[in-house]
């Protein structure tokens, strides 16, 4: 699979990072030549310095043999350009784009039926906003999946100090905890990914991640320690184009909601957009602006400034200050490892967002849904099972899975399995695979050739 990505920038680097592990043919085009040197530096594809927009660069890059354009630079016109030009050149190719501007947002559609003929919209912001969402009508959650239109979730949450299972075997959690007895998919523990056996033990501080029925997540969180309490308080902090958005979203499911920006210009601007939230002209950072607003009665706190250092500096002040759980903003890969570190669980990034938006529709096979999880350690697919597969019509016992790979949920027209080994897959059924980022290409072989998806 040829794969031309314009743009070197975080979410350029990474993909073409990820897209070269997998050994797939990636061209990198840029026009600033210290990014393309960051690129042929670190990652073994090839790269075009000059302008992704321009048609003699785009077929210097070989547009014409690529099955999928991947524009994401920081500009939206850039990348619009980008694909209306290789729609001219190789209308054959799949086109994705970056476009962030809500301004935009009617014409998703219309950009897939006419000029350019993108054939994918991302928009990262729009999917921060879901993370966050997520995030907050699970407790406890780091992490939160969807598959099956939503009644399929993938939780990862931290075990406490004072876990009821904490020190348990997983093969003695049938014992303990009977019929709410949850798949645990895998354990993070030390920063390092663990796909576990019956004989690991969970420990405190681990972040688990377990797969639950959408209808029996209550049940499946009181396992670990954690209870769902209404979500009626909400401060933002950064009033920009992510901050409107889910302050809206927010209006839109009668939360209180109020956000604190700097720039007073912006602030008249979101007041006059937004009904019922509280728009503060201030300094989220200030601890006695936090204090009138009274921090510590907040259900969550999010920073969503543009700036990642003050993000992270108003969130350990709001944790400090009494506020119930907090989300961060963090653009930097680099920095996703120390989150953990200084007490930072629950962190969002347009860049990841916009990489987890890519995947599903760049996998082979046309993969239904991909999440990337836990700094990319591990990748969760979607898929349907077809007649043919060798998969099909047998015990899961009796089948092999790439190593690094387990499936973890079967879902058979409307109803759910969490397959144990004598589960058995129906054709037309979906699954759900957990797979190391190193497994993730066998994965792909799999599908191409045994399975057919929507």
């Amino acid at each position: 699979m040829k794969i031309v990505i314009v743009g070197a920038g975080e979410v350029g680097f990474h993909i073409a990072s990820r897209l070269a592990l997998e050994s797939k043919d990636v061209v990198v085009i840029d026009n600033d030549p210290e990014a393309i040197r960051r690129v042929s530096d670190n990652i073994d594809v090839s790269v075009v310095t000059g302008s992704g927009s321009s048609p003699v660069v785009l077929e210097a890059a070989g547009i014409k043999e690529a099955e999928i354009l991947l524009a994401v630079t920081d500009s939206d016109g850039s990348n619009l350009v980008a694909c209306l030009v290789a729609d001219i050149i190789s209308p054959a190719t799949k086109k994705l784009a970056r476009i962030r501007n809500a301004d935009y947002d009617e014409y998703h559609s219309s950009f897939r039926e006419n000029p350019p003929h993108i054939d994918t919209v991302i928009n990262p912001e729009i999917e921060v906003v879901n993370t966050i969402d997520r995030l907050m009508s699970v407790p406890g959650a780091v992490e939160v999946g969807e598959f099956a239109d939503g009644r399929v979730k993938l939780v990862g949450i931290s075990l406490d100090e004072n876990a009821r299972l904490a020190g348990a075997r997983l093969s003695d959690l049938p014992t303990i905890l009977g019929r709410h007895t949850p798949l645990i998919a895998a354990i993070v523990r030390d920063e390092k990914l663990i796909i576990p056996r019956g004989n690991d033990k969970l420990l405190t501080g681990d972040l688990v991640y377990f797969i639950s029925e959408e209808n029996k997540l209550t049940d499946t969180l009181t396992v670990f320690d954690k209870h769902a309490k209404p979500l009626k308080r909400v401060l933002i902090v950064g009033g920009g184009r992510i901050g409107f958005r889910l302050a809206n979203h927010l209006e839109n499911k009668s939360i209180y909601t109020k956000i604190i920006e700097k720039d007073p210009e912006r602030c008249i601007n979101i007041a006059e957009r937004l009904n019922k939230t509280i728009v503060l002209n201030g300094d989220g950072s200030d601890q006695s602006l936090l204090i009138e607003e009274n921090i510590q009665d907040m259900d969550f706190v999010v920073t969503l400034t543009n700036d990642e250092e003050t993000n992270i500096i108003v969130s350990l002040l709001a944790k400090r200050m009494g506020a119930v759980d907090t989300v961060t903003k963090i653009s930097k890969f680099s920095y996703f490892p120390l989150m953990t570190a200084i007490g930072i669980k629950q962190v969002v990034s347009t860049r990841l967002s916009a990489i987890n938006s890519i995947l599903q529709h760049i996998r082979k096979g046309k993969v239904i849904s991909a999440i990337s999880i836990k700094d990319e350690q591990a990748e969760v697919l979607e898929a349907v099972a077809l007649e043919t597969s060798d998969i099909v019509g047998k015990p899961l016992k009796d089948i092999s899975f790439p190593k690094g790979a387990i499936l973890i949920g079967i879902i058979h027209g409307e109803g759910i399995t969490i397959p144990s080994g004598e589960s058995v897959i129906q054709p037309g059924d979906r699954i759900i695979i957990f797979a190391r980022k190193k497994a993730v290409s066998d994965i792909e072989k799999i599908l191409t050739v045994k399975l057919e998806f929507f």
